[in-house]
């Protein structure tokens, strides 16, 4: 079984990364430091999009375009991270200035 990183360290890493590779990045919310899951919020040139984690067929971490595969509006966005923190009051919100809609550290994209 593949050693999981804690929510909190691996939120770090990400805006470490975020913030090297000229993509600022913020905490919204903070969820579990131990094992909440993280949602993605992408700001991008054509709208947002919110990358949510999931396992793939093998139990690698993958994300997901939780809001579809087209760019939404803010109140889209708002809207489905209010759903997921409804269902997960655990989870970390993390934001990134990503003009191409490309996650600032490296992710597989289901």
């Amino acid at each position: 079984m593949e050693a999981r990183v804690k929510a909190g360290i691996w939120v770090s890493m990400a805006l470490r990364l975020a913030d090297g590779a000229g993509r600022p990045g913020a905490v919204l919310r903070k969820g579990d430091p131990d094992a909440g899951g993280v949602l993605c919020v992408l700001h991008g040139r054509e709208g947002l999009v919110v990358l949510a984690q999931v396992r793939d067929a093998e139990g690698r971490p993958a994300w997901i375009r939780g809001t579809g595969p087209a760019p939404v509006g803010q109140a889209e966005t708002d809207a489905y991270v209010a759903r997921q923190v409804k269902r997960d009051p655990d989870l970390w919100v993390v934001e990134f200035e990503a003009p191409d809609l490309l996650p600032p550290f490296e992710a597989k994209l289901l």
